[in-house]
């Protein structure tokens, strides 16, 4: 597998470290996603797959070593593990959790980026497609094979228009689509259905959002159109 290849997790709650390490690993050749705590990198993980996490060890909710273990009861992602700690002790405890690699802080960047290659040069990764399977939104998770949208344990019934939008911004997630590539998308070359475009978006912001007036998730760009931001 080649850099280029490669999606990487770094999991670790310092932001200015997250921003620093994941500066350095794009500028290696590597597609990088971050995640501050634990409960965001296993939201991250349950949508996305990644060939390698670089997961630091001391971190608020759930630390490094115990999202490991949880982690190797369901996947086989090779972990690279960060920490301050460097006793015998705990880098056992890594080992014995599942971690490939452990490496202590604070640490060369090069150091980091030979034993990120060297895992991956002796871990098979196998990948189907690293994209998204399920988007999640707070509390609601949109299923994008089946094209479902979930609210906990409860589907969320959507109309057929909803769906087709959902269909479309889950497509392209983090990016804004216009109005007029909505209407057109949804089959409607007039351009006065971009009102009913407008309310059509008004009414699935009501199945999303905790606060469809404030949305977090379906959002208004100025001047170019929706984007559906995922967590």
């Amino acid at each position: 597998m080649t850099q280029g290849d490669a999606h990487l997790l770094v999991v670790d709650d310092d932001e200015r470290i997250r921003g620093l390490l994941q500066k350095f690993l794009i500028r290696n050749g590597f597609l990088v996603s971050v995640a501050r705590d634990g409960a965001q990198a296993r939201r991250l993980l349950a949508g996305l797959e990644f060939d390698m996490i670089v997961l630091d060890v001391m971190m608020p909710g759930i630390d490094g070593i115990s999202l490991t273990r949880e982690l190797r009861q369901k996947m086989q992602t090779p972990i690279l593990l960060l920490t301050a700690k460097g006793e015998t002790a705990s880098r056992i405890e890594g080992f014995e959790a599942g971690a490939d690699d452990y490496l202590g802080k604070p640490f060369e960047p090069k150091e980091l980026l030979l034993r990120i290659n060297a895992i991956l040069r002796r871990v098979p990764v196998i990948r189907a497609d690293a994209a998204p399977k399920v988007l999640h939104l707070g509390p609601v998770r949109y299923d994008m094979d089946r094209g479902e949208l979930w609210r906990g344990p409860d589907p969320v019934r959507l109309t057929a228009t909803e769906a087709a939008l959902m269909r479309l911004f889950s497509a392209h997630p983090g990016h804004a689509i216009s109005r007029e590539k909505l209407v057109a998308d949804l089959g409607r070359d007039d351009a006065a259905q971009e009102r009913a475009v407008d309310v059509q978006i008004t009414r699935l912001r009501r199945k999303i959002e905790d606060d469809p007036k404030q949305p977090r998730y379906l959002q208004t760009v100025r001047g170019e159109g929706y984007m559906l931001q995922p967590d």
